[in-house]
């Protein structure tokens, strides 16, 4: 006897549905479902080639930021002062020359690209552990908390460190907000994502108001001090502020790609991510202190500089996948690529003026995250 045929209801629920082969929804999982595979990029090849491009990008135009100002160097000249200060031959410039670009210039342009290789790859984490491509670090108030350190120093008068005052009580501002969030969002030993960002808010709010009152204390000396700071701006760039943010820098630097596959296995959702052996709670909070780090650290020296870290892993997985291998990674580059241009049109776009960095970033930032929203929009046909 022949196998007895299915019914039209197996049938149908056999076929196959659209998009479901394409990429697994992790909101259909089902317990007892084999955990799906992976999210993966759209190529080796096509991220290497990214990656090489951005590096030749981000080479030449620090060489070209490090000359152009209103002491113009000429990049050849650049060029051969870097190889003779490195034994490699070359020749040094004059003395005005040599001041102009190892004391100005050089700082400036290293502090740029720790700056922006931070914010970048905070913003590629903070995206990868809220699980949302519009998270960034201001969402659990590492920004405003570093803000109000600031300004509290700023409006106290305090110096107890010299010049480094204002850059520590930020640094330590933005940690200490950060832990607090997460002290708060915590809930029977976990924190989930909708508490986290919801504490975030009410914190920044918070932050917001003790910022207003120590701007309302402040003398008209400290207000435009405090104005000037959360503008956001590399003017005051140098190598102890260089060497300040550097060991912050580099160990959240290194430390974040190694957390990329676990990103990737957390973005199919927390159930199959914890199915796959994935400690979401441990891996949220580590990635939470990384962030914390960079970001604070970035901030107090360079102030408030907005949609850095919201952009960038943006147009990063538009055009490479959503993979965290590259993203992360390709991110802290992206971010250094962008502050970098952002920082050279800000000294040379007024001169002898110069425009606020973070102005500059959330001037063409704004724009482009409209854009992002209604393309996101589009494609989804809406947002219900």
């Amino acid at each position: 006897m022949g196998r007895p045929s299915r019914t039209p209801a197996g049938a149908a629920a056999s076929a196959p549905q659209p998009g479901r082969d394409a990429a697994p929804d992790p909101g259909r999982l089902r317990e007892g479902d084999p955990p799906p595979a992976p999210v993966r990029g759209r190529g080796g090849r096509h991220a290497a080639a990214l990656t090489c491009g951005m590096a030749v990008a981000l080479a030449a135009l620090c060489l070209l930021s490090a000359g152009l100002g209103a002491y113009d160097i000429p990049v050849g000249d650049v060029t051969g002062s870097l190889l003779h200060r490195a034994g490699l031959g070359g020749a040094p410039l004059d003395r005005v020359g040599e001041s102009v670009l190892w004391n100005v210039r050089l700082p400036r342009v290293v502090l740029a690209l720790l700056v922006g290789a931070s914010l970048g790859c905070a913003g590629a984490l903070m995206q990868g552990v809220f699980g949302n491509p519009l998270a960034e670090p201001g969402v659990i108030g590492i920004s405003m908390g570093a803000a109000v350190g600031a300004v509290a120093s700023i409006a106290l008068g305090l110096s107890f460190l010299g010049t480094w005052t204002i850059s520590v009580c930020a640094f330590v501002g933005g940690l200490v907000t950060v832990l607090l969030v997460y002290v708060l969002s915590r809930s029977g030993g976990r924190t989930e994502v909708v508490t986290l960002i919801l504490t975030g808010i009410a914190v920044n709010a918070f932050a917001g108001a003790l910022v207003g009152l120590g701007v309302f204390l402040a003398d008209n000396a400290q207000i435009a001090q405090i104005a000037f700071w959360q503008l956001g701006s590399l003017a005051q760039a140098t190598w102890p502020k260089v060497l300040a943010v550097l060991p912050c820098a580099l160990a959240g630097l290194a430390v974040a790609p190694w957390y990329a596959r676990k990103l990737d296995l957390l973005a199919l959702g927390e159930r199959p991510a914890r199915h796959l052996g994935v400690d979401v709670e441990r891996l949220r909070l580590v990635l939470v202190l990384v962030v914390a780090l960079l970001t604070a650290a970035a901030v107090a020296v360079a102030g408030v500089i907005t949609f850095v870290g919201l952009l960038v892993p943006h147009l990063l997985r538009m055009a490479a996948g959503p993979a965290h291998r590259f993203l992360v990674p390709g991110s802290a580059l992206g971010g250094a690529l962008v502050l970098v241009a952002g920082d050279l049109a800000a000294r040379t776009a007024a001169q002898p003026a110069e425009l606020p960095l973070g102005v500059l970033t959330a001037l063409f930032g704004s724009p482009f995250f409209f854009w992002l929203l209604r393309r996101t929009r589009r494609k989804q046909g809406g947002w219900a």
